[in-house]
């Protein structure tokens, strides 16, 4: 399987996962960030969202940096997930993905993120700034 060479940009801004009770009501606040994302489970309600606008209180992971794969991606294309994860592995990067209609991003800890540019670049993707 040939892997899809792949152009990201990097988010001018600092992330963070909280987790919610699964029955919370979706607060304000989630709302406020220009990168958003709620996910709704029985076990869960997870928000990501700009670290700045979590209130103190919440069980939060801060310190991610984002990816945005240049999009819209085709939904019948396959092996982009695989392309940035394989070069992360090799170099025992962990992410978190989140999808979106148009296409994909990838958070890293953002003392990762030079590390992550690196790999991912010498795997045959281009990075912008």
């Amino acid at each position: 399987m040939t892997q899809p060479s792949l152009t990201l940009s990097v988010l001018n801004i600092e992330l963070a996962v909280c987790r919610l009770q699964p029955d919370a009501s979706i607060p304000e606040w989630a709302f406020q960030s220009t990168f958003f994302s709620v996910t709704r489970t029985q076990d869960e309600l997870s928000i990501v969202c700009s670290t700045a606008d979590i209130p103190k209180g919440f069980q939060t992971e801060p310190g991610w940096a984002c990816l945005k794969v240049q999009g819209p991606l085709d939904f019948s294309l396959t092996g982009v997930l695989h392309s940035l994860t394989k070069p992360l592995t090799k170099a025992n990067i962990s992410i978190f993905a989140i999808s979106s209609f148009d296409t994909d991003y990838i958070m890293i800890k953002q003392n990762e993120l030079e590390a992550t540019i690196t790999a991912l670049t010498q795997f045959g993707h281009q990075i912008q700034r």
